[in-house]
């Protein structure tokens, strides 16, 4: 005898096969993210390079040394800027709350938290 349920195999546990979808936005800020930390590591390396031929004596390599340093910084910067957003994206961390107070009456609070009946 069947119970009320038609059976053993009377429908299936799984629900329906979600879509995978390509996002094209998430590819490219990982590519973004991927071209940021290389340059910067490339550029890290310029400015060791360019530290030790101006420690050597080569004057004009301290301007080059400023100018690569300058760009790993910007490197670094874009790159954690673009990890912020993928991360957004993605939905591990949320935007911030509003930092607007609420609306409450001029004046001091009293210490007990409470406002005096008026």
């Amino acid at each position: 005898m069947t119970g009320a349920t038609g059976g053993k195999r009377a429908g299936s546990r799984r629900g329906p096969r979600k879509k995978t979808t390509s996002r094209p936005a998430l590819l490219a800020l990982a590519l973004g993210i991927t071209l940021s930390v290389v340059a910067w590591g490339y550029l890290v390396y310029a400015a060791v390079d360019f530290g030790s031929t101006a420690r050597g004596g080569d004057s004009q390599a301290w301007i080059f040394l400023a100018i690569a340093s300058i760009g790993a910084v910007a490197c670094l910067f874009f790159g954690l800027m673009l990890v912020a957003r993928l991360l957004r994206r993605l939905g591990i961390t949320k935007p911030p709350t509003s930092t607007e107070a609420p609306d409450e009456p001029d004046g001091p609070r009293p210490i007990g938290g409470r406002r005096a009946a008026r």
